[in-house]
Parts: structure tokens; C-alpha cells; sequence
């Protein structure tokens, strides 16, 4: 197969740039984070169904705790036992674990509107680390409300089941690129995926999304190393499809760059 994408920069120089959170309007963070925390839960479940007014007041009255993090913190560790389910208002986390010398695998990429540990709402002790990637804005939610809310609404359950499932898929898609796509694909997989579900909760248009991971991150992410990450890079830098400059990729041949690396996104479920 030939490849046929481009990265402006060296791969290294792109990747390693210092990490900043996604430019959000400052209206939009005093939206989210003062006057209503949980409106972005509300539009990604009305994603999925049509809330009634009941169900959304019933969203809307959580309890929530927010928290502003600095990147690399960690909002959960393995083994502990958690009473509270994590929403990403803004910034990027991860889902990963340690092995051997403390080398580190990236499970999962989560973005503003994730519920990255919902599954702990039956399962509280967490097998994994869950972390910030950026400096990011939080809001925990007790598991007794969460129970609560779909107990007396099932429809709501089953928006959040449904999202669970998402999650599950995309570790299967995950899955799959690990085990059966050369390094390139991988990677190129890696960022339709990404500007995918940016895209779809209004943080990506125009072919052109936030991209705030190191070298060291996307490594992680695709169980390669360093080195063999940033020859992927350099051969990417090699023709004009996307670049990756300030934090920001830029997808120029989206048709192209799909066809290439056999993209369906029928797994995000969009």
C-alpha cells in the first residue's frame, strides 16, 4: 500500500510541542462550567433519544462536583474503588495501565461530553488508570443520583447503556488496529477516529480538530515505540494530506486518507 500523507514540522518537533487545551471560547466555558454543567450531557443523550422535559430537569438536578485539573493528573487509580462516575466538560483524559518498568498503554482517547469510567456506576473497582492528558474541567457525579436518575427513567439507562456500548466497540476497533495494521495505518486510523468524535459534539469542523497529543502519547496509544512513531511521522510529512501544527490537525484529503486505510466509522456510532 501506498502511503500518502504529510506532516508540516518534524514528526518529533509536531508531536513533543508543548500540550495546551483545546481553544474554547470563554463564553463557552462560563456556560459549562457556571451555569449549567451538565448541558452537555443533556445534548449528547438527546443524540441518542428525545428527552422529555422530565428527564432533562431530572439530568440537569444531579448533584455534580467540578474540578479543574492540570495535565497528567490522576482522577483515578487501578484498584481503587470509586463512588462517583467522571463527565469531561473540556481538555482530553485517558484511559491506560502500567506494565514491566512502568511502561505505560494508552486503552482509550476521551474528550469533552465522555463518560470514561460509566462502567464503575456497577463495577466501582477500576481496573485501569484514568488520567488528564490536558488541563482539563471535570464534573463527578455521585453513583447513588446516577442509579437513582435511571431507575426512575429508563429510557435515560438505556442512552447511557448505549454509550457504554460505543465505548465497548471502539475498544474492539482498538483492538483490531494493535493486532492486524502496520504502523501507518494505525496511526492514520488513529486520526479519522479522533476528528470523527470531536466532530461530532461541535469541538471539529472544516476537517480541522485539536490534537494536543506528544509523540510519547500517540506511541503509547499504538504500542509503538518512540523511535518507530517518528519515522511514521516522517513518512507521513512526506505528501499533503493532513498536517499537525500548534496542537491543531488539519485533514486536507479526508476521501483519500479513509479510502487508504480502509476507514468505516460505522464503529463510533455516530
Amino acid at each position: 500500500m501506498n502511503h500518502v500523507i504529510s506532516l508540516t514540522a518534524t514528526g518529533a518537533e509536531a508531536l513533543e510541542s508543548p500540550v495546551y487545551p483545546p481553544h474554547v471560547p470563554a463564553e463557552a466555558i462560563e456556560a459549562s462550567n457556571c451555569n449549567n454543567p451538565l448541558l452537555p450531557l443533556i445534548r449528547k443523550l438527546e443524540s441518542k433519544i428525545s428527552l422529555s422535559d422530565e428527564e432533562r430537569a431530572a439530568i440537569n438536578n444531579l448533584p455534580v462536583k467540578l474540578r479543574q485539573l492540570l495535565p497528567g493528573h490522576d482522577i483515578g487509580r487501578e484498584g481503587e474503588k470509586t463512588s462517583q462516575c467522571c463527565f469531561i466538560l473540556e481538555g482530553w483524559a485517558c484511559r491506560y495501565k502500567r506494565v514491566g518498568e512502568g511502561k505505560r498503554q494508552i486503552l482509550s482517547l476521551h474528550i469533552a461530553g465522555d463518560l470514561p469510567d460509566l462502567h464503575s456506576l456497577h463495577i466501582p473497582q477500576m481496573d485501569y488508570n484514568l488520567a488528564t492528558i490536558t488541563a482539563a474541567t471535570v464534573a463527578f457525579i455521585p453513583h447513588r443520583a446516577l442509579h437513582d436518575l435511571t431507575l426512575r427513567f429508563p429510557r435515560v439507562a438505556a442512552a447511557l447503556w448505549r454509550d457504554t456500548l460505543t465505548d465497548a466497540a471502539i475498544f474492539r476497533q482498538w483492538m483490531t488496529n494493535m493486532g492486524r495494521r502496520d504502523a501507518f495505518d494505525h496511526t492514520a486510523h488513529l486520526f479519522c477516529e479522533v476528528y470523527l468524535r470531536q466532530e461530532a459534539v461541535g469541538l471539529a469542523s472544516d476537517l480541522r480538530c485539536p490534537w494536543p497529543l506528544t509523540q510519547r502519547d500517540l506511541a503509547d496509544a499504538t504500542g509503538l515505540s518512540n523511535v518507530h512513531v517518528n519515522r511514521v511521522v516522517q513518512e507521513m510529512r512526506s505528501s499533503g494530506m493532513i498536517t499537525i501544527k500548534r496542537s491543531t490537525l488539519v485533514i486536507h484529503a479526508w476521501v483519500e486518507l479513509a479510502q487508504a486505510v480502509e476507514f468505516d466509522a460505522t464503529y463510533l456510532h455516530l
